[in-house]
């Protein structure tokens, strides 16, 4: 029988159920955290990831907020850095995300890994708002159906990767955070059923004129998903794509700006506002580190567009 995850509370720092020598890793974990943090993290994955292989295998039970538990296996590179109380993960999506309380939305969380915006996004403190957690890879699905069932299934879960068009593929990939179905496949990868966001409307899953957030975290098939999804980006949509920091052409936001109907929007560190972009040079300056990714937004929606400059206006109040 595996063991009880341990419990750490992000809100009061408290550790429960861990031994030793798990208290003992946890402290290297946020402290390593805390040091690679001045350089975007670089090495932090690989360093708890060989942590990780000193610990018995068990689970931690992440409380993000009172309504919120995300659990994932203790020493997990790419998720303990929750461990560390100042880190702000995606901090561009969460804050959109909780400006946006108020906004009768669904949540199309594509990619969504062991589903951390489902759950935040579904619970209490974040308006309780309908999510579908969609996610291809047979090693990260049951993590995120395990989330879904410790958060009393408020969410939905599908097993499929998100492509232009409705059909299979092979997805590939050492690294759960990393799964692809654009990578090399000559170790053979796994087959995985693709559906277009399209397809969502098609099968009933969601309706053509509802409002929507749709994180897009699908590792080098974003521009294929943006393809198959049409309809559903005429609707009162947000898009979120994350850029890597390794190209340097661009070419996420350079499809939104100069082949769809959307407004491509990033957030801006300098004033940390939500900027509409007409000049992609911007992103040579936000995008200093190669190693990481960095969220972009497109919407065609006029109600977003509102959304978005009421936000940017909240932001410049606050720093005056």
């Amino acid at each position: 029988m595996a063991q009880a995850p341990i419990q750490f509370d992000r809100a009061s720092g408290a550790l429960e159920g861990a031994n030793l020598w798990e208290r003992t890793a946890a402290l290297a974990l946020v402290t390593g955290a805390k040091i690679s943090s001045h350089f975007s993290h670089m090495g932090y994955i690989a360093c708890a990831n060989l942590l990780a292989k000193t610990l018995p295998k068990r689970n931690i039970a992440i409380k993000l907020n009172p309504d919120a538990a995300f659990e994932f296996p203790y020493g997990d590179g790419y998720w303990s850095k929750l461990l560390d109380r100042s880190y702000s993960y995606e901090g561009e999506l969460e804050l959109l995300f909780a400006d946006s309380i108020d906004v009768d939305y669904t949540l199309l969380d594509c990619g969504a890994n062991y589903g951390y915006w489902s759950v935040l996004v579904s619970s209490k403190l974040f308006g309780a708002h309908k999510a579908i957690a969609i996610e291809p890879s047979g090693q990260n699905y049951p993590k995120l159906a395990n989330n879904s069932r410790i958060n009393g299934n408020r969410f939905e879960t599908m097993k499929c990767a998100i492509g232009a068009s409705r059909g299979t593929a092979r997805l590939s990939g050492t690294k759960h955070e990393a799964f692809s179905i654009a990578g090399d496949v000559s170790d053979g990868g796994e087959e995985v059923p693709v559906l277009a966001l399209d397809n969502l409307i098609d099968d009933g899953k969601v309706s053509a004129n509802g409002k929507y957030l749709i994180k897009l975290d699908v590792e080098g098939v974003e521009i294929e998903a943006i393809k198959g999804g049409a309809r559903l980006l005429q609707a009162d949509s947000v898009i979120m794509c994350e850029e890597h920091g390794s190209d340097r052409s661009h070419a996420v936001s350079r499809y939104i700006l100069e082949q769809t109907p959307m407004k491509l929007i990033v957030l801006d560190p300098r004033t940390n506002r939500l900027e509409t972009v007409s000049d992609l040079s911007i992103l040579d300056r936000i995008k200093v580190s190669t190693h990481v990714g960095y969220n972009v937004f497109g919407t065609a929606s006029a109600f977003w567009q509102d959304r978005i400059n009421a936000l940017n206006a909240k932001t410049t109040r606050r720093m005056q």
